[in-house]
């Protein structure tokens, strides 16, 4: 990619962006530069019409509202898995939109983690989302096992990225499982899950990935790969809200496999209000939910998932390289005697989404360029993020902030601001 880096270059590319009319379908892209999708995506004015579909059908159809209305409830989940299946690249039967991210995990880990002999230990990295550490030390306890003998975190180098050579030789014969991010959260690093899913079966190891901060944004084939399972949420780069309801893929070749964790949900639909005591599972990734779903949070995830539908997930994340590429180029032309690190790899192949910049201020001048209308994602102790997502970002939105930055270095704005986090950051 070769970038002008001009503002008038960001005006050209705004004019000829094939995803420029889907901005307009997210009115707060026009108030204020969003680049905190990566935590919680924006409302969407499609979001806010299925959402209100299903509140009148609450209101008009009542307890009908389960197999009447424009999005009958009942089969909801199922209807959204089969939306979701060109993001993850995998088949119809093998995702289900249920539960959260941690919850998936968990059902997850109850499904698939079985010490036997030697293969008692799950192996993951130092760098993964905490509440994934959280599930994974919950379910070893619950094997009797201590941490200490049954978890292996593979160290980062840095501090902010993986060998993905490490996270191999790490895969011994008491490995039973292993559960990495596909990207990581804080540098954005794009894990290579083919050869790590290859790596892990030539050693007899089941393997699962988070796919929390990459679904949405870039393609995946999750079946071609051979991945065992995934799991992740909603409400990121699928702008399915705040809270929307998460998502799971189970490999084909496991769904006659017994949920570990079992509901009326897990039910094969035919029979689900027989109410028999002797659970039918479903044959599909469905027999992994557990309780009723969350219709009101499901709601919103219909229409975002619609405008997912009508654009290949490959020109998504061909804007995506771009604009993380332009911000990275403006962040070296201007940045670069301002303290600040590009810390997310810069080749396309090994980036996520987002771009993630170290400096020793990061919390003083995230606080500087939210009181500008710029909203990043500070990630202590000294990182701030910055998402552009391809529906509503513009070109001209990345050389702002920049820009933004720059001043805000120049003119020391940064120095008014307390270097005290918020509880929310």
């Amino acid at each position: 990619m070769s970038f002008t880096l001009s503002r008038q270059f960001a005006e050209t590319e705004d004019r000829n962006d094939p995803l420029a009319p889907y901005r307009r379908l997210f009115p707060p892209a026009a108030e204020r530069i969003y680049l905190a999708g990566n935590s919680l995506g924006l409302w969407s004015e499609r979001a806010e019409q299925s959402l209100m579909a299903v509140l009148e059908s609450w209101r008009h159809h009542g307890v009908d509202g389960w197999s009447h209305g424009p999005y009958p409830w009942f089969d909801l989940s199922e209807r959204l898995g089969r939306l979701m299946v060109p993001l993850v690249g995998a088949n119809p039967h093998e995702v289900i939109v249920t539960g959260s991210t941690t919850v998936n995990l968990h059902q997850l880990l109850a499904t698939f983690y079985r010490p036997r002999g030697r293969r008692i230990k799950i192996l993951t990295d130092s760098l993964a989302f905490p509440s994934d550490i959280y599930a994974i030390k919950s379910h070893i306890t619950l094997h009797g096992l201590t941490v200490e003998e049954a978890l292996i975190e593979v160290a980062s180098p840095d501090g902010l990225t993986l060998d993905e050579n490490a996270v191999i030789q790490a895969m011994t014969d008491d490995v039973a499982l292993v559960i990495l991010p596909s990207v990581l959260f804080v540098s954005g690093q794009r894990l290579d899950m083919a050869t790590l899913t290859a790596a892990a079966h030539d050693r007899g190891i089941l393997i699962g990935f988070d796919l929390a901060h990459s679904v949405g944004i870039m393609p995946h084939q999750l079946s071609a790969w051979g991945v065992d399972f995934a799991f992740w949420c909603t409400y990121k780069y699928l702008n399915g809200g705040p809270g929307s309801v998460g998502a799971l893929y189970v490999a084909d070749r496991h769904l006659p496999k017994t949920p570990g964790l079992a509901g009326w949900f897990s039910s094969d639909k035919a029979v689900q209000f027989d109410m028999a005591h002797t659970l039918v599972p479903s044959s599909d990734a469905g027999a992994f939910q557990i309780g009723t779903p969350h219709i009101l949070s499901l709601a919103p995830l219909m229409g975002s998932l619609e405008m997912f539908r009508e654009i290949p997930i490959e020109t998504i994340r061909d804007k995506s390289l771009r604009l993380t590429r332009y911000l990275m180029d403006l962040v070296n032309h201007r940045l670069a005697d301002r303290g600040f690190r590009i810390v997310t790899p810069l080749q396309d192949a090994r980036r996520g989404g987002h771009v993630a910049l170290a400096h020793p201020d990061a919390i003083r001048i995230s606080k500087a360029l939210k009181a500008r209308q710029v909203i990043p994602d500070y990630r202590p102790p000294r990182i701030i993020r910055l998402a552009p997502s391809p529906l509503y970002t513009t070109y001209q939105d990345v050389w702002d902030t920049v820009n933004h930055l720059w001043e805000i270095m120049e003119y020391r704005e940064y120095e008014r601001y307390s270097p005290e986090r918020e509880v929310v950051s």
